[in-house]
């Protein structure tokens, strides 16, 4: 416990020569309590805030990981946007191609009104036999077909499929057709009427999607 004295008299007012003398100086001495660990303590503290350096909270680290971060996917954006760049290109070169193609197949079709005509005619005499299987009647549907496969509008659909088939999916489709429609009339011919159905559904559905594959879908009417 450090002891302080302090005198009663005013520190900064000197006393009279006659009262010089110690013996009429009057102190009073008030302990104070003063911890010398504590005094260490706050001396040891500022001494430390002085020399270490800050500290790095965790808000700091997240920043400098966010950072390190955004660049780094700035980096990985730039290279993207390259390979981007290159696959739009090839992607509108592709377009290009295809439109060109199109533009092609609509001017050969405009150009083909008798083909056109072949496969329009070849959508009715379908669509009368469709109905004549449907109420049973497989008689009606023979006589639509005459001499089957070299009967005249069979024929003259064979032409006009081969001519407009481009790509090797229309190919494909045109075989399906005529591999259907065969089994069509051999069933019709042999009054199978459930072979005759089955036969029916798969021819329509070859010839339709032939239609949607050379954009003919929106000239033939009845499809």
């Amino acid at each position: 416990m450090a002891i302080y004295f302090v005198p009663t008299a005013n520190p900064f007012c000197l006393p009279s020569s006659s009262s010089l003398s110690l013996t009429t100086q009057t102190y009073v001495y008030h302990p104070i309590k003063c911890s010398f660990e504590r005094q260490l303590t706050i001396c040891k503290a500022v001494h430390q805030s002085a020399i270490h350096p800050p500290i790095l909270t965790k808000r700091g680290l997240s920043i400098s990981f966010l950072t390190t971060f955004v660049l780094s996917l700035a980096g990985e954006d730039a290279n993207a946007a390259i390979l981007e760049a290159d696959d739009d290109e090839e992607l509108l070169e592709k377009v290009k191609r295809d439109r060109k193609k199109r533009l092609e197949r609509q001017g050969v079709i405009k150009s083909s009104t008798k083909e056109t005509g072949y496969l329009q005619d070849l959508v009715y005499k379908l669509s009368e036999v469709g109905k004549a299987i449907e109420n049973n009647d497989l008689p009606t549907a023979a006589s639509v077909f005459g001499s089957g496969t070299e009967t005249d509008w069979v024929q003259n659909a064979n032409i006009a499929l081969n001519k407009l088939s481009a790509s090797p999916e229309e190919k494909t489709a045109v075989d399906t057709f005529n591999s259907s429609l065969a089994s069509l009339i051999s069933s019709v011919a042999g009054n199978d009427v459930e072979s005759s159905k089955l036969a029916f559904v798969s021819s329509a559905s070859a010839f339709e999607k032939w239609t949607y594959l050379t954009g003919l879908v929106v000239q033939l009417k009845g499809l």
